[in-house]
């Protein structure tokens, strides 16, 4: 008989294959997970500190509501703003004392108090404002979130750890990938070696490969055949007509556009969690054409105290971490020469350029106080949700059609505005109806938005 191959050597392969693909897969699933449950270890253990109770009397929960409401518009926990950092004065001074100056502070400076006198030469002179209304246990619930240890961010400490975790996690990864790198080389090798056995198999036994007939290219039956060619190039011309009148009906409409701007404004802060009318900012649109930027006095407004994002870090409100916002807040100071440290001005400004969103043609006229204080329409309607946006967009086409078609199905507010009642009336009389839109009282002529 004539030896075609030997088998017994594949069957083993195939067996040492199989036992070393397996041995490679337990190994790299047997490993013990150390770092997640390190981590849920570290996790509980911050949660139990968290929730050791505040040293000292009074509630720091309280004394915080206390503090926002009543101090934090002239203090800082931790930095002076228009009176000093008020971390730890419950140490620094006598509570009795404490008692009489935030009750009357200008009472005590009358007096001669030393202290109290040299505590208001110390802060510039400024007189604060006597709290009269706040109860001793109020005063206590303040200096008990005031003595609240400063939180240190966790960052640091879970960049390490995650850094740990990624290492660890790539070392296990690189193993598998390795494990799956060399089974599909085995399984390669074993398909040679199969190829092989199978063609001295077949010559042995004199197995003939049939050769394959020559075919006619496909490219060169498809250009034969007229009708086909025909369709095919009506359909690229209907294709790319459709394509092309897409594209030029594109031409200036820049919905959904969101520049970055050169100093972060989250109106989801502002105007949503924080509750700022819009018309406070934009001021200018209810009495001019546009609605303007407002100035960065504007934002000194608020900011003049507030020099570090104090918003809570669970909140759905907050897209960036607080060493962002901070950050952000800072740009302002310099593009307006605060000084937060002296609390003063310097004198030494930077413009900044601000990106536009919304940009009409010129031969468009749009006059937001028509809208905004005739019309009573909210701001909204045309800039969508915008206590909600992170980064400010264009939120509407602002096309021709989509203009007038809110013209069309608007109706016109009469109340209160005799001299629209009256047009209202003779018009209705006119048309035979209960209320007319604005397309009813010339909204859609073209005098209306072109020159």
């Amino acid at each position: 008989m004539k030896k075609v191959g030997n088998h017994t050597s594949i069957s083993r392969i195939l067996l040492f294959c199989l036992a070393l693909s397996l041995s490679f897969t337990v190994s790299s699933f047997a490993q013990d997970p150390a770092a997640p449950a390190a981590a849920t270890t570290a996790a509980l253990a911050g949660d139990a500190a968290a929730a050791a109770p505040a040293a000292g009397a009074g509630d720091p929960v309280k004394g915080k509501e206390l503090f926002n409401a009543n101090c934090a518009s002239c203090h800082k926990l931790d930095a002076k703003s228009t009176g000093p950092a008020l971390r730890g004065v419950a140490d620094k001074h006598d509570k009795a004392w404490l008692y009489k100056w935030i009750h009357n502070s200008s009472e005590m400076i009358k007096s001669g108090d030393a202290e109290a006198v040299k505590l208001f030469a110390d802060n510039g002179g400024v007189t604060m404002t006597a709290f009269p209304q706040l109860s001793e246990g109020d005063i206590d619930n303040i200096l008990a979130f005031t003595s609240q240890p400063k939180e240190v961010s966790a960052a640091p400490a879970a960049a390490t750890a995650q850094a740990g975790g990624e290492g660890n996690g790539g070392s296990s990864n690189k193993l598998i990938l390795g494990a799956l790198v060399l089974v599909l080389i085995v399984l390669i090798v074993m398909l040679v070696l199969v190829n092989r056995t199978l063609k001295r198999v077949a010559a042995a036994n004199g197995v003939v490969y049939p050769e394959a007939e020559p075919t006619l290219p496909l490219w060169k039956a498809y250009a034969k055949n007229q009708f086909l060619v025909l369709v095919t190039v009506i359909l690229l011309m209907l294709s790319g007509a459709y394509f092309l009148y897409g594209y030029l009906m594109q031409v200036g409409v820049d919905k959904d556009y969101q520049p970055v701007q050169p100093i972060h404004f989250s109106h989801k802060i502002h105007a949503g969690d924080n509750g700022i009318d819009c018309k406070y900012c934009h001021s200018a649109a209810r009495v001019s054409k546009n609605s303007g930027i407002p100035s960065l006095n504007v934002c000194m407004n608020c900011h003049k105290n507030i020099a570090e994002f104090a918003g809570d870090k669970d909140s759905l409100y907050v897209d960036h971490s607080k060493e962002f916002y901070t950050a952000e807040i800072q740009k302002l100071y310099d593009a307006v020469g605060w000084d937060k440290s002296a609390q003063k001005y310097t004198g030494k400004q930077k413009p900044v350029k601000w990106v536009r969103i919304h940009n009409l043609p010129d031969f468009v006229y749009f006059n937001h106080s028509q809208h905004v204080s005739v019309a009573g329409v909210e701001c909204q309607t045309c800039h969508g949700p915008v206590e909600t946006f992170e980064v400010m967009k264009q939120n509407a086409p602002l096309t021709m059609g989509w203009c007038i078609n809110c013209h069309r199905e608007t109706d016109v507010k009469v109340e209160g505005n005799d001299y629209y009642k009256k047009i209202h009336d003779e018009l209705a009389k006119k048309y035979g109806v209960q209320k007319l839109t604005a397309a009813n009282m010339g909204g859609t002529e073209c005098g209306k938005c072109h020159y």
